[in-house]
């Protein structure tokens, strides 16, 4: 603490005698006034850095639908159920919606007019046909998110498609080897526009009934934030994301595209709740209050043994099954409680937001799930499955990746800030303790890395070879000496992995993924089953840090053989 409080002395008095040389554009699209930045809400609690007075991003400010009446737009209606048999065909459609949220009318985006898009529900084994619009002002694709699906429809922008410009379409063929929770967002700046509400869930329903247990109803949840002030959006970079540092976390939770989500059930009712956190950068820790949950799923499998837990962490773009059961009447809330830190002081502190409520009728529901729920299932397929790859679990590491970042440009009261930052590191950012330093950081000077260990190189300039059937083992290192640590949820794109361990200890209760979050400091062994050929990415999915550059590329050759 001492060292801390000497360092900090001297920040102050450095950062004030420096004022930052950080000029950000004021307005774009129209006269200077039509659109300027605004700073984001801050915790009075936190002070203003010395030197930041008047600084502004180096990006302009970025809001859609500049000049156009937002009466004149239709206004979001909640997401649909569409259901799709083997070979159906699906019209998809991005663009311009209203939304009122918190009084305020704002301009978004939507996917068929709706909030979020169409959940399409469908058959494990299916293939249906997606007929894309786009009617957005930006260039886009979809993304399949976690489906081991043909890889020129992918949905990456010069690596499986060009973009689809706006007033242009794009037929997806799209394929669904394999059962769970699944969802499509764009893969062009998705910091603005999954963040603007393009984003949707798939259901995969297995091909016979007893996958899971029974439950008396299932509801599918997609969590979210949205960062508002008292004029509505705070705008986005127009040319490069800012929040480059933490990534944009928002201060409006989002249940479903709402932030006022209500569920009414009755005692003993066994709810099975479908999770995606589509959040550009929160890592969600979900309680539900007054409920008994077990963990039974995650992005690509269920688990070889279902599990009893008290929350359920969730990283962007994870996805988890969690059956609940109910047992006493009265109001309770679904929650996210974390403990949050304050960078600047060095201290950690509760904090719980509410992102809805549940209310338990004191009236009974049919016994049989209530009373099947007490078992904890151990899935003998989920068994056999795995036991195919036991065998590869001490295998050599092939490929070794460290995660950092590298810095140029930023305010000197930034980059002493930071020096004083990482004197302590969390594992988890579960909050932006930095908002200013945090709004003023973009992608011209902020690139986040993906090093190859072996050869040195970053980012796309890794490129890896496989063959289709390979089994292989990734070690991933979360420098916890860089400028700013922080976790990185990392998705590998068309393949399914398994976490075998973390710092050395096996993981002993796996479930196939295709996102993982690798905490600071913590060194994590992944075994990607590479099933799928085709060109793929590997990324990091908090949206700003992927666009400021933590992606690679590597290529799964032909075999014999087709998906697993």
């Amino acid at each position: 603490m001492i060292q801390r409080l000497a360092f900090l002395g001297l920040f102050l008095c450095l950062a004030t005698a420096a004022p930052a040389q950080h000029h950000g554009h004021h307005g774009m699209h129209g006269p200077a006034d039509s659109l300027a930045w605004r700073m984001p809400p801050m915790d009075m609690s936190m002070p203003m850095l010395p030197g930041l007075e008047g600084a502004l991003p180096t990006a302009g400010p970025y809001l859609p639908g500049q000049g156009i009446d937002p009466a004149r737009l239709p206004e979001a209606r909640p997401r649909e159920v569409v259901a799709l048999a083997d070979g159906d065909t699906l019209e998809l459609r991005a663009g311009l919606v209203r939304r009122t949220l918190g009084g305020k009318t704002l301009v978004m985006y939507g996917y068929n007019g709706q909030y979020p898009g169409p959940l399409l529900r469908v058959r494990q084994g299916t293939k249906v046909v997606v007929r894309f619009h786009n009617d957005i002002e930006q260039p886009t694709t979809v993304h399949w998110h976690g489906l081991r699906l043909d890889n020129r429809f992918d949905g990456v922008p010069g690596l499986t498609q060009a973009p689809v410009g706006r007033g242009e379409t794009f037929t997806y063929e799209v394929r669904f080897p394999d059962a769970g929770i699944y969802w499509y967002h764009p893969h062009v700046r998705e910091d603005v526009q999954q963040d603007l509400g393009l984003y949707g869930n798939m259901l995969v329903d297995p091909p016979g009934a007893g996958s899971y247990g029974p439950v008396h109803r299932e509801e599918v949840l997609i969590l979210d934030d949205l960062l508002l002030d008292d004029a509505g959006l705070i705008p986005y970079g127009d040319d490069a994301p800012t929040h480059t540092l933490m990534g944009r976390f928002g201060n409006v939770m989002l249940v479903n595209g709402a932030p006022d989500y209500r569920l009414t059930v009755r005692r003993g009712e066994v709810v099975r709740f479908y999770l995606t956190n589509v959040a550009n950068a929160r890592t969600f820790n979900v309680v539900f209050e007054g409920g008994r949950a077990k963990v039974v799923a995650s992005d690509v499998s269920r688990y070889e043994r279902e599990a009893w837990v008290g929350s359920v962490p969730i990283a962007p773009a994870e996805r988890y099954v969690v059956e609940v059961r109910f047992d006493a009447p009265g109001t309770y809330a679904l929650k996210n409680a974390i403990q949050a830190v304050d960078h600047f002081r060095g201290e950690f502190y509760p904090h719980v937001d509410t992102l809805g409520l549940v209310t338990v009728l004191d009236e009974p529901a049919p016994p049989g799930p209530a009373a099947a729920f007490d078992t904890l299932r151990a899935p003998a397929d989920v068994r056999r499955d795995l036991d195919a790859f036991r065998p590869f679990f001490d295998k050599p590491v092939d490929h070794t990746l460290t995660l950092g970042v590298r810095v140029k440009n930023l305010p000197l009261p930034i980059m002493l800030a930071m020096e004083l930052d990482t004197l302590y590191v969390p594992p988890v950012e579960w909050n932006d303790a930095m908002p200013m330093m945090n709004w003023l950081s973009t992608a011209h000077e902020v690139t986040w890395l993906l090093r190859d260990a072996a050869t040195g190189r970053e980012n796309m300039d890794v490129h890896w070879d496989f063959r289709q059937g390979d089994v292989v083992k990734l070690r991933v290192f979360n420098d916890p000496e860089t400028f700013h640590p922080m976790h990185h949820p990392i998705h590998i794109h068309g393949q399914r992995f398994l976490v075998l361990s973390m710092d050395g200890v096996p993981n002993d209760n796996l479930v196939w993924k295709d996102t993982a979050i690798i905490p600071v400091g913590s060194t994590v062994d992944l075994l990607v089953d590479m099933s799928n050929p085709g060109d793929w990415m590997l990324h990091c999915h908090i949206a700003e840090h992927l666009h400021a550059g933590m992606m690679l590329s590597f290529t799964v050759h032909p075999a014999t053989g087709g998906t697993r």
